[in-house]
């Protein structure tokens, strides 16, 4: 059986919380099991929701622009925490307003992410992303 806890959350100073709400909805929707750690949330505390919850993936969202800058470290403090295998997911307003996205995708799959999503995307796409990684992983 696939693992289908994934934990949520807006980081850093983000306070935007309405896309935050959709992605819980439509995971919920989709079967999964959502820790939603809420806006305004460092990277420690998708961690530890993780670590408590024995989650499988970690969405991580980001709208205001600074998203690259409260990522940066992520995954090694996801290893260093015992969360090696843990999908790492981050989309939205990412970049820095000019750049092409290539760009942006790059850094994020560099610092550890396993998918990227531009803004826009639907979670539809997320979803169906997280269930075929789900499914590898098994």
């Amino acid at each position: 059986m696939v693992n289908k806890k994934i934990v949520i959350g807006v980081i850093g100073s983000d306070c935007h919380t309405v896309g935050n709400k959709i992605i819980h909805h439509k995971l919920e929707e989709n079967g999964f099991e959502v820790i939603n750690i809420g806006a305004l949330s460092p990277q420690i505390d998708f961690i530890n929701a993780a670590l408590e919850s024995n989650a499988a993936a970690i969405i991580v969202s980001s709208i205001y622009g600074y998203g690259e800058l409260d990522c940066q470290g992520m995954r090694e403090k996801c290893n260093e925490y015992g969360l090696k295998d843990i999908l790492l997911y981050v989309g939205g307003n990412i970049g820095t307003g000019n750049e092409d996205w290539e760009s942006i995708e790059k850094r994020f799959k560099k610092i550890g992410f396993d998918r990227i999503y531009k803004p826009g995307t639907s979670i539809e796409k997320t979803i169906e992303d997280l269930k075929l990684d789900l499914e590898e992983k098994k």
